[in-house]
């Protein structure tokens, strides 16, 4: 077992692989010459796992697990940390924007009595709207579910030991690894860190597939939307029998005569519309319980370099920076 694992999952990056199994090494041997690099492979199809096997081939250090497809960021999150066999995992992106240079403070502060100790991220690259979407999508999250997870924080972050082994018993193959992370409740602070910049290429996550994340964190994490579209539903009923009644009380007591084929028409397709949106909703569930009672597996590992730790010696002391 190794002091500390870092793990970072990649996809297509043959230009930055090389510098961060470099930088990881120089940061993690600030902590202990015991640790491990785990890079997951979430099904490049560039050289960027032959880039990691000549790495691994010149230190026992590096590692890596490769995805026979592509899975997603969460599922090669998952991946590393059921692979990683180490006192304390580092959990962190793979394209630098995450540096490396902020886990001695991530130690430094686990080390303090916290079992989980996410990195705030400063200074971001993102647009104003992106970070404006960002903060109403976690704060819609955090009113469906109750929880706590701040959408600052992103994946970087060290758990303990006993963090990872509760991690690795959580069945479901949607995963969010800060949102499961934040279920867990075990003990958890942050600390604030500058927000790097990519090394080379360019971002894999687009608008389109953002969306689709943002759908399966919602429909993963809470049954509130059910509860709402219910609510939604008897409201409507209510507000129609109260407009049905007055209607039958004017025409019966009254001079009134019912008319407006037009506002007619509109009720019909608005009482329709309601009903489909509650159709779909149910639908999404649905889907999710489909997907999950199939029982595949969250990913399919093709191939596996196991990291080699040196030894068991002890940690060096790493005061926060802060």
């Amino acid at each position: 077992m190794a002091h500390i694992t870092a793990v970072a999952p990649v996809l297509n990056e043959e230009g930055n692989v090389k510098e961060l199994v470099t930088r990881l090494a120089g940061a993690l041997s600030e902590i202990s010459p015991d640790y491990a690099i785990l890079i997951v492979d979430d099904g490049s199809t560039d050289a960027t796992w032959a880039r990691l096997e000549d790495m691994a081939a010149a230190d026992p250090r590096v590692g890596g697990v490769r995805f026979s497809r592509n899975f997603g960021q969460h599922a090669a999150i998952t991946a590393g940390i059921e692979a990683a066999d180490a006192d304390w995992v580092v959990v962190m992106d793979g394209d630098l924007q995450d540096r490396p240079e902020v886990i001695p403070d991530l130690y430094a502060k686990v080390n303090e009595g916290w079992d989980c100790v996410f990195v705030e991220r400063q200074d971001r690259p993102e647009s104003s709207l992106y970070l404006l979407g960002q903060r109403i999508f976690y704060s819609t999250l955090r009113g469906l579910t109750k929880g706590n997870y701040d959408g600052a924080h992103g994946n970087f972050s060290i758990i303990s030991r006993r963090v990872a082994d509760a991690y690795k018993t959580l069945g479901e193959g949607a995963r969010f690894y800060g949102g499961l992370i934040d279920w867990l409740g075990f003990s958890r602070t942050s600390i604030q860190a500058k927000h790097g910049e990519r090394f080379s290429g360019a971002p894999s996550y687009d608008f389109l597939k953002r969306l689709k994340f943002a759908k399966s964190i919602v429909l993963s994490f809470s049954t509130r939307p059910l509860d709402l579209m219910l609510a939604f539903g008897l409201g409507v009923t209510l507000v129609a029998f109260a407009f049905g009644l007055a209607i039958l009380l004017r025409a019966l007591f009254s001079d009134y005569a019912v008319q407006g084929w037009a506002s007619l028409m509109v009720s019909i397709f608005f009482i329709g519309g309601v009903q489909i949106s509650l159709v779909g909703m149910v639908g999404l569930y649905v889907g999710r319980i489909y997907e999950e009672v199939k029982g595949r597996p969250r990913h399919v590992i093709a191939e596996t370099l196991a990291p080699r730790p040196i030894g068991k010696t002890k940690a060096k002391v790493v005061k926060s920076a802060g």
